[in-house]
């Protein structure tokens, strides 16, 4: 501070800390430079709080900031909080032309708050258009947005995106229904079969905010007992929103809240509704007219008021997982959701993921489970078909079917419709012992080996080192084996078998939701199973090693859920229910499977990576481009220091030309992925390195793609 201040200088110097850091925050807004509440059109502008913050829709990183504008007098009416506008920016808005700014392109982007005066040390632009007057986004949507926006490290924009459907002009004229009084509390009904289920229900009755793992029993009845649960959140006054992995799962969650609540209770948020209805749907939601809410996963962030309940069902399917960056997922929204409004969560399903597993390891959630007698009297009778079996049987060997499963199709279908799961095409092998199965892993990272076909070493995925003379950690063997790919032509041969019986296939292409309860043979893939009227006599689980052989970190875990799911829609083992599963009895997935144990597999897991620093202990992201940038990145890139940085690995390259799963440059470019692990509480500050690191490249201009994802759900 200049001489001419000295009296002031020396009054600050004798004052508190406190008092002194206030004094030079004082000091230094008053000689920084103010924005003039003006337009370089010159423009009348609003006469109170002329300044508009707004944020553009330029999913960026290094615009991931508000912009200030001004409000013209003529849009002062409409232009509030949280609408739709449009202003001008880009190179444009700093050029100067004949003496007077020039203004850029017309983008989107919404009205987050008015100012009476601005940080930008010069004149603003004014807002081009009010786009509509309809108050879209507030300030509790835009918290969740900006939360995962720093969870997944990505921009506000991209996440907007997501959250918030395009507009539709009829829709927004429509009148929304007037909201209808609170139900009167639903009976516990089939929740009465699980330890804790009526008393979870009468939480969410009286205002609760209890959360709890569901581990669904087999049956039908789950899509009930969501509908019950959303039911007596709506009894307390509260909102509620159901996330499902697919519109057949919607359907039926849908059917079930009609029958119990009747028409108008909730709103159904599924991309197949078309632009204009779902677009009215969100906004009788985002009105207050609605205040429950079911859909997929792009209703995770659907603007339910007074949400009191989260939910869940299958969050292990891959469906949840959102392709678009930053790629978010559902369950850790609806996490983000649950801590930032206090409310109650659920995460069902007939499996248990390991993150599900960890929520309850760790105290957060309580788990919501039935009695040993309770399974065993839902669950079918499993039996199982391992190597040892199928080398003993010849009709195995001539028809490559076990004759355990001929003989259970045979009399499944003396009583009903038989379920033949086949695993899908196209999963890529992975290494393994070939005595015990054990998979081979580094010895450095615990990767997942892999096999080279110029050299007769072995390779880790992760960290690219290479491995010569490994042994199974196990049973001590040294030979390998790959394991089965792709799936077998069974929806022929049983046809060819059982010629007087129909065969109906569910698959990509068509897709069925329902069967009869007659005699029929369904060959499906894992996902598209359809429900049959009075459940499946039998069902044949097929190449259980397609699955188990997958290269990635939950490939038992998941091939443990897609076989529960198949099962669960087989009848009771007092009804007869029968499943066979191809795959050798001694692996854990599938002896969780023969005693219906998925909550004990996951726990396992769970320790075992505990153990071995994989998620979801630990958090991990990766990290994706040509070697030449992959390498700038994670040179330029501040870590925290607690982070392990493995490979850069080369990525597989498909026919087209473009890495698996992780972005889309052009044909033929050969990228490479590092991993970065954090130990747990440290996820954030990895986070916020990378994004900080990426918004540092796109503001230099760089041409040269690197993809960022956090939590890559393809790590080996």
């Amino acid at each position: 501070m200049s001489s001419e201040n000295g009296p002031e200088q020396g009054g600050a110097q004798d004052a508190p800390p406190e008092q002194l850091a206030l004094i030079r925050e004082t000091v230094r807004r008053t000689q920084t430079p103010r924005a003039k509440p003006r337009t370089w059109r010159g423009a009348a502008l609003a006469k109170e709080l002329p300044v508009a913050r707004v944020l553009v829709d330029k999913g960026v990183l290094h615009l991931d900031r508000y912009f200030d504008y001004a409000v013209p007098e003529e849009l002062d009416a409409e232009a509030q909080p949280g609408v739709r506008v449009r202003v001008r920016f880009g190179a444009g808005r700093h050029r100067v032309r004949d003496g007077r700014r020039e203004g850029g392109g017309l983008i989107d982007g919404f009205l987050v708050e008015r100012l009476a005066e601005s940080d930008y040390a010069g004149p603003l632009a004014a807002l081009a258009q009010v786009v509509s007057p309809e108050r879209i986004l507030d300030e509790e949507l835009l918290g969740l947005v900006r939360s995962v926006a720093d969870r997944y490290a990505g921009s506000v924009a991209d996440v907007l995106q997501l959250a918030v459907p395009p507009r539709n002009a009829r829709a927004e004229k429509r009148e929304s229904p007037q909201p209808l009084p609170a139900p009167p509390v639903p009976e516990p009904g089939s929740w009465a079969r699980y330890e804790q289920g009526a008393a979870f229900v009468a939480a969410l009755a009286s205002g609760g905010a209890p959360r709890a793992v569901w581990n669904a029993l087999p049956g039908p009845h789950w899509a009930e007992e969501l509908a019950r649960a959303v039911a007596a959140t709506l009894a307390s006054g509260r909102g509620a929103l159901v996330v499902l992995p697919d519109g057949r799962a919607v359907a039926r969650a849908d059917a079930a809240l009609t029958a119990l609540l009747g028409e108008g209770r909730h709103a159904v948020l599924t991309a197949d509704a078309g632009p204009e209805k779902r677009y009215a749907q969100w906004l009788a939601v985002r009105r207050g007219a609605v205040r429950a809410v079911v859909g997929t996963r792009g209703a995770m962030f659907a603007p339910v008021r007074d949400l009191g309940l989260v939910a869940l069902w299958d969050d292990g399917d891959d469906s949840h997982s959102e392709p678009h960056a930053p790629q978010p997922h559902a369950r850790e929204v609806l996490l983000l959701r649950a801590a930032q409004d206090r409310c109650a969560f659920l995460l069902g399903g007939w499996s248990c993921t390991v993150d599900a597993a960890q929520l309850v390891e760790t105290g957060w959630a309580r788990p919501l489970v039935a009695t040993r007698e309770q399974v065993r009297g839902a669950a079918p009778l499993v039996r199982t078909v391992g190597d040892q079996d199928l080398a003993r049987d010849e009709a195995a060997r001539a028809a490559r079917l076990p004759t355990l499963a001929w003989q259970a199709v045979r009399e499944g279908l003396r009583h009903g419709p038989v379920l033949v799961q086949v695993p899908r095409r196209g999963y890529v092998p992975r290494m393994a012992c070939a005595a015990c199965r054990t998979p081979a892993r580094c010895r450095h990272c615990s990767g997942p080996l892999e096999g080279q076909e110029s050299a007769s070493a072995l390779r880790c995925g992760w960290c690219g080192r290479e491995e010569g003379a490994w042994h199974c950690p196990e049973c001590g063997a040294f030979r390998l084996r790959a394991q089965v790919v792709g799936a077998r032509r069974t929806a022929e041969e049983l046809g060819r078998a059982f010629p007087a019986v129909p065969v109906r296939t569910s698959g990509r292409e068509h897709v069925l939701d329902t069967v009869s309860g007659a005699p029929a043979l369904i060959v499906s893939t894992p996902g598209a199973e359809p429900v049959a009227e009075g459940g499946y006599a039998a069902a044949l689980l097929l190449d259980g090693w397609a699955m188990l052989g997958r290269p990635d970190l939950r490939s038992g875990e998941d091939a443990l859920r897609r076989w529960l799911a198949a099962a669960a829609l087989v009848r009771p083992q007092s009804a007869g229910g029968t499943v066979v599963a191809v795959a050798e009895p001694t692996l854990r997935p599938v002896q969780a499977l023969v005693r219906w144990d998925p909550v004990g597999h996951a726990l396992r897991e769970l320790a075992e990576r505990a153990e071995l620093g994989f998620p979801p202990v630990s958090r991990m992201a990766a990290v994706a481009g040509p070697p030449e940038a992959v390498g700038g990145f994670l040179d330029a890139v501040e870590l925290p220091p607690e982070a392990e940085v493995l490979g850069p690995v080369p990525l597989p390259v498909t026919a087209a030309g473009r890495p698996r799963r992780v972005g889309a440059p052009p044909p033929g470019e050969h990228w490479e992925r590092a991993l970065v692990r954090v130990p747990p509480g440290r996820g954030a500050a990895l986070a916020g390195a990378l994004k900080a690191a990426q918004a540092t490249r796109t503001a230099r201009g760089s041409d040269t793609a690197v993809w960022v994802r956090i939590d890559p759900p393809d790590i080996g």
